[in-house]
């Protein structure tokens, strides 16, 4: 089941193009790991997802999840204040904000959910800063996972981990991608870190959206 259909799209600012006539879909339970070198757009093309950013031209449109405060997003450099004196329930739990109405439930069982998933309720009550950067990430993305419904978008999100901590970050993803549809800016073009089963590169010497292991023939051919 396609959720996202991307026809024809383009951004540029005066007369430079960031990315031009991309199209593109993504399924359900998609791992679509976006690539290409800085300032090919990457991050650019997640904010015309999100909706932050309108297009040029082309258009997209989603066709389960028709409003985007129902996707989880874990921005490149998160602005939480490590100082700020937030456990990490609490920093999981401001997932819940956008989809948190008045007089409504508040979703504690989505929060403990989010938790034990990414195997860090152990860890609720501990200050955020006090975290080592993989619990860290683990916590931003327990918060992601609280706003979505089923659709996650990262910028980067192994950005600052070390090789074991990246590992294992990674392999949490791909348990999570079973139940949930990712979308992921990368820069690991090692064909050992690429993991998801589909591919767009934004690379203009190398325009390429397909399957990943069609995409590591093409990089060794």
């Amino acid at each position: 089941m396609t959720i996202l259909q991307a026809k024809n799209l383009s951004l540029k600012y005066g007369n430079h193009y960031v990315f031009k006539n991309l199209s593109f879909k993504i399924s359900q339970n998609d791992f679509l790991c976006i690539v290409g070198p800085n300032g090919s757009g990457k991050s650019t093309l997640l904010k015309c997802i999100l909706g932050e950013i309108k297009p040029s031209s082309g258009e997209i449109t989603f066709c389960k999840h028709p409003h985007t405060q129902h996707i989880g997003y874990l921005p490149q450099n998160p602005s939480i204040n490590l100082n700020f004196p937030a456990s990490a329930y609490e920093v999981v739990s401001m997932g819940a904000l956008n989809q948190t109405r008045l007089f409504s439930p508040y979703p504690k069982a989505k929060i403990h959910t989010a938790l034990k998933t990414l195997h860090i309720d152990n860890i609720a009550k501990q200050q955020f800063g006090t975290l080592s950067g993989g619990q860290r990430q683990r916590v931003l993305l327990a918060r992601a996972l609280v706003a979505s419904t089923g659709f996650l978008v990262l910028d980067e999100p192994s950005n600052n981990l070390d090789y074991q901590a990246k590992k294992d970050f990674y392999k949490t993803l791909q348990n999570l991608n079973s139940r949930t549809t990712i979308v992921m800016v990368t820069h690991d073009l090692d064909h050992h870190n690429l993991i998801g089963n589909t591919i767009l590169s934004l690379d203009p010497d190398f325009p390429f959206f397909g399957t990943t292991n069609e995409y590591v023939r093409k990089i060794h051919a």
